[in-house]
């Protein structure tokens, strides 16, 4: 399933819902053109108000990210590729911030923080 929500995130469900949108036309999951599911059968396959749904497809549409077909499905917009790599980066800004502030918070050395993430990301022993 393209999307999940939890609602007891603490996040709204329908910004949980563009934040997958954008990760997910980001990460390649979502290419230009894919079709997403209707407002109806999204908010019934999820449990939520279809209200919730159309807020966010809304604001996707706003943001570029999806593109409206009169009669047609919503689909994800034409992204040029550089600007495909500007989202890429935007969203790991997004998700490592939280991250950032916790190294700061623990103290932990940026070299040591970074070397870390080296390893973790090559599943290397050495950085």
């Amino acid at each position: 399933m393209l999307f999940v929500v939890d609602p007891h995130s603490g996040v709204p469900i329908f910004r949980q819902l563009m934040e997958q949108a954008k990760l997910a036309v980001a990460g390649g999951r979502l290419s230009p053109g894919d079709p997403l599911p209707s407002v109806r059968s999204l908010a019934l396959s999820l449990g939520v108000n279809p209200m919730t749904v159309s807020k966010a497809y809304n604001l996707l549409e706003r943001e570029g990210v999806l593109a409206r077909r009169p009669g047609l499905p919503l689909v994800v917009a034409d992204i040029a590729p550089d600007e495909l790599g500007a989202r890429r980066l935007g969203e790991l800004e997004r998700l490592l911030g939280p991250v950032a502030d916790q190294i700061r918070e623990l103290g932990v050395d940026p070299d040591d923080a970074v070397a870390l993430l080296r390893r973790l990301l090559t599943g290397t022993e050495d950085a």
